[in-house]
């Protein structure tokens, strides 16, 4: 059996990424969910927002933690299996490394312990102050992965000396073309996340009647806050759409099944794509919507595959359904905030079967961000660096299949310890609920919160 270390190492390197960034979507949104706590409680002195800090702090630190230690693993790749992509790009990629590691890991490390520790030991306002410093930090070392992983998608600033990229403008290196567009749209997609996280614990909450009154807080303020961020989601998703067709029309192309280029063109909501005799199958479209949707014009042409290459076409079938299933879980998202207007209107906020919708939408964001992620990179083959560098080029030239497979195999097993070892702790901390930092009054109906823990007398 022959054992292609190219396949084996693609595998592995969505083995390793898929697993870490349901990290960094939680723990983004989840940060700036307690900072705005945080600062509700500094400025009302309001003791619930203190409670429901505290929960959520509990659980930040150890999905932190996870995503730190899962992380450290995405650059040792680097070295391991992409040397040549690492030796080709390090003139550009590794300054945008090291400027998260400068701004955004020394902010967190300068203020989580502050955040985690510090309740008895610091001034109120210096408490809030910390966590308002991790939020940034969480967003910065987005901008700056983000900002990498653009210009791998629309290099810009830059010229090839020896097949070496160097910097030429690290203004447009940094802002290249498609990097605001990633940027704010992962954003949002992390805090919508959180949101439906946190949405789905309260729900969870409120139909076991236990911790209401926080419960209720969190699904209140969260579903608001929903109200605004999906819709905002769909405007942004249309203009990174728009970016896509201008810098990179064959993952266009690949996302939407277009064999042929083609004006006023259908939208393809299904099909079967046969990538073997360039046409697709069992298609299901309306007409003329494909052009007016990702061109804005009724007689926008939209670029089909056939103009590239065999050897320079995205994987069809992948990009396609993944794209789909995207879109399909945001819109689902987008009923949910319909249907909570609906409810809030007519006083039924919390009826059973909303509640129930809404606990079982909890994974909903991470589903979301996984089909967006394969999206974006599987549409992007076959190149590391968009049109210049190809995947097959990347790799580490002395790497063996069983190599690779042996990394591989270590990286599952460590995986599949860590991953479940983790969400089993977050569990627990759930179960447990915000009242075990609450008041001791009992809920009507429920069970009793835990003994009272106030909130600390804060250094002055």
């Amino acid at each position: 059996m022959h054992l292609e270390p190219l396949l084996l190492s693609r595998l592995q390197f969505a083995w390793v990424i898929a697993f870490h960034i349901l990290l960094p979507a939680f723990t983004v949104g989840l940060a700036s969910f307690i900072a705005v706590l945080e600062g509700i409680h500094f400025f009302t002195k309001n003791e619930i927002y203190f409670r429901i800090s505290v929960f959520w702090t509990k659980i930040f630190s150890i999905s932190f933690g996870m995503g730190v230690v899962s992380g450290i693993v995405m650059p040792f790749q680097f070295g391991t299996n992409w040397s040549r992509y690492a030796d080709a790009t390090a003139n550009v990629l590794s300054p945008l490394f090291a400027y998260e590691g400068i701004t955004a890991f020394f902010l967190e490390a300068s203020f989580l312990g502050v955040l985690l520790f510090g309740r008895n030991l610091v001034p109120r306002w210096a408490h809030f102050f910390s966590a308002s410093m991790v939020a940034l930090g969480t967003l910065l070392s987005t901008f700056w992965i983000l900002s990498a992983n653009s210009w791998m998608q629309t290099p810009a600033g830059f010229k090839i000396v020896n097949d070496l990229f160097f910097p030429t403008n690290w203004l447009d290196i940094i802002f290249n073309p498609s990097f605001p567009y990633r940027f704010g749209h992962n954003v949002i997609a992390f805090y919508i996340t959180t949101g439906f996280v946190v949405v789905a614990v309260a729900a969870y909450f409120i139909r076991r009647n236990i911790f209401i009154k926080e419960s209720r807080i969190m699904f209140s303020m969260t579903l608001w806050l929903l109200t605004v961020l999906v819709p905002l989601q769909i405007f942004l998703g249309d203009l990174h759409g728009l970016n896509t067709l201008k810098y990179q029309p064959a993952k266009l192309a690949a996302i939407e099944a277009h064999w042929n280029s083609e004006k006023r063109a259908p939208l393809i909501l299904f099909a079967t794509p046969d990538e073997k005799n360039e046409t697709n199958h069992n298609v299901i479209e309306i007409p003329l919507l494909g052009s007016l949707i990702l061109t804005h014009e009724l007689n926008g042409e939209i670029p089909g595959l056939k103009q590239w290459p065999a050897d320079q076409r995205a994987p069809v079938a992948i990009t396609f359904f993944a794209f789909r299933i995207m879109v399909g879980l945001g819109l689902m998202m987008l009923c949910v905030i319909i249907l909570s207007l609906w409810l809030r209107f007519h006083r039924r906020l919390h009826a059973e079967w909303f509640l129930r919708i809404c606990q079982y939408a909890g994974p909903i964001g991470f589903l979301t961000v996984l089909a967006g992620w394969v999206t974006t990179e599987v549409g992007r083959q076959p190149w590391t660096v968009y049109g210049l560098l190809r995947t097959a080029h990347s790799i580490s030239p002395s790497l063996t299949g069983i190599d690779v497979l042996l990394s591989f195999v270590g990286y599952i097993l460590v995986y599949l310890i860590i991953f479940p070892v983790g969400f089993t702790l977050m569990a627990k901390i759930i179960r447990k609920g915000p009242a075990e930092t609450g008041s001791n009054e009992p809920i009507e109906g429920g069970q009793p919160s835990s003994p009272v823990i106030t909130p600390p007398e804060y250094k002055t």
